[in-house]
C-alpha cells in the first residue's frame, strides 16, 4: 500500500505537523496533496489540542511547487476549478486561528512559497533555494502571492523577485524579510518544530484576534480603533487576561496552555 502524500504527526506537545510526501516529484503539489491538507486541517483546528502547526516536506525538501504536468490540457472550467480548490486550501491556512510555521528545507518554489506566506513564521537555511517561476511558465503568481509577498518584502523587492525569476537564498530571504529565522540547513525542521512549540504557548484567543487583523488590515484609523476596542473589551474580561495579569502580579510565566485545558474540562 502506497504511503499517503501528506503525512501527519505530532512532533511536540500541542504541535501538529503536515509534510508533503512525494519525494519522487520533489514534493510537488498536485490535487491529491492539496486535498490531503484540506482533509486534515479542519479536524486539527477543531480538536482543542493543536495550538500550532508546522508545514514542511519529506527528505529535506519543502516542495518544487505546483505539479506543472497536472496543469497542462485544462479547459477554462478545469482551470477555474483548479483555482477554486487551491483557494479552499489557502483560506484554511490563512484563516487558521493558530500559529503556522513553515520549514523551508532545501527547495521551495511557487505554490508552496505562497502557502508559507499565508502562515506566520518561515524557517530556512543558508542552502534553501526559494523560486518564483510563474512568469517563466507564462502564468501570473497565485496562491495569494501578489498580496502576501509585497506585505512581507515591500512592493519593489516583490516586483524584482517575481519578474527576474532569480533564486532567493535563505540568507537573502532573511535580509529582505521573506524568511524569519535562519538556521543551519540540517536544523531547519527541528527549528520550525521548536518555534511552533514556543508559539503554541501564546494565548490562543488573543493571538487569533491579532492574526485576523494583521491578515485583514483596517482601511482607516477609525475602523482600526473600533476593531481594537471590540477585541480588547472581550479580552480584558476574559480568562487569558486574568491569567496574564495574575502571572504578571506574581512574577511568574503565564500558562495559557493549562488555562485552555482547564477551560475545556
Amino acid at each position: 500500500m502506497a504511503e499517503p502524500v501528506v503525512l501527519l504527526d505530532r512532533p511536540a506537545p500541542y504541535v501538529a505537523r503536515l509534510r508533503i510526501n512525494r519525494p519522487g516529484k520533489r514534493n510537488a503539489i498536485d490535487y491529491d496533496v492539496r486535498q490531503g491538507v484540506i482533509d486534515a486541517l479542519p479536524a486539527l483546528l477543531g480538536d482543542g489540542q493543536t495550538r500550532a502547526l508546522v508545514l514542511g516536506g519529506t527528505q529535506g525538501v519543502f516542495s518544487a511547487g505546483g505539479d506543472v504536468a497536472s496543469m497542462e490540457g485544462l479547459d477554462e472550467e478545469g482551470a477555474r476549478e483548479r483555482m477554486r480548490h487551491i483557494h479552499v486550501l489557502c483560506g484554511l491556512v490563512a484563516n487558521a486561528g493558530i500559529p503556522v510555521v513553515s520549514a523551508m528545507e532545501g527547495f521551495a518554489a511557487g505554490a508552496v512559497v505562497g502557502l508559507a506566506l499565508l502562515g506566520d513564521h518561515i524557517v530556512a537555511g543558508p542552502g534553501t533555494k526559494v523560486l518564483f517561476p510563474f512568469l517563466k511558465l507564462g502564468l501570473a503568481p497565485d496562491w495569494g502571492q501578489l498580496l502576501t509577498l509585497p506585505r512581507r518584502v515591500g512592493i519593489g523587492a516583490a516586483r524584482r523577485i517575481l519578474t527576474s525569476g532569480e533564486t532567493v537564498t535563505g540568507e537573502e530571504g532573511l535580509r529582505i524579510g521573506l524568511v524569519d529565522t535562519l538556521v543551519p540547513d540540517a536544523q531547519v525542521m527541528d527549528a520550525a518544530v521548536a518555534k511552533a512549540a514556543e508559539l503554541a504557548r501564546l494565548p490562543a484567543d488573543a493571538f487569533a484576534r491579532m492574526k485576523r487583523r494583521l491578515n485583514e488590515p483596517s482601511v482607516s484609523l477609525a475602523e482600526e480603533f473600533k476593531r481594537e476596542k471590540d477585541d480588547q473589551a472581550a479580552l480584558l474580561i476574559g480568562p487569558e487576561f486574568r491569567e496574564g495579569f495574575d502571572a504578571f502580579s506574581s512574577k511568574r510565566t503565564a500558562d495559557f496552555v493549562a488555562l485552555a485545558g482547564a477551560k475545556k474540562s
